[in-house]
């Protein structure tokens, strides 16, 4: 989120539920945002991003992404994916224990690392 676009890097998604503060809608480091992809509020609390949590965190994710919105969300990425490179955007600054670092795999390999 904080860095500035690249040429070429395609597609900028943020895949976060919230929107970041202090940033217009219009900011060109956002891209589309995808809130239905990122993880529901209740595991996102649970979470609160403690780093020791993170293995049961992704587990639960995966298991989100299988369901409901998130389902449709993983959907649209994934065909964003398949039209070209993607970005994953998140505002998170621990960018390898994010759902972005998540979606990455999930993606496998469809889209470049995460950025913050």
């Amino acid at each position: 989120m904080y860095d500035e676009p690249d040429p070429g890097e395609g597609a900028r998604v943020l895949v976060d539920r919230l929107w970041p503060r202090g940033l217009r809608k219009d900011d060109p480091r956002v891209g589309r945002w995808l809130p239905a992809v990122a993880p529901s509020p209740e595991l996102r609390r649970w979470y609160g991003h403690r780093p020791e949590l993170f293995d049961e965190f992704a587990d639960r994710y995966t298991a989100e992404l299988g369901t409901g919105a998130a389902a449709a969300g993983l959907a649209e990425l994934r065909d964003l994916v398949r039209r070209g490179p993607v970005t994953l955007v998140t505002a998170t600054r621990d960018v390898d224990h994010s759902n972005a670092a998540v979606l990455a795999r999930v993606l496998a390999g469809g889209s470049r690392r995460p950025r913050s």
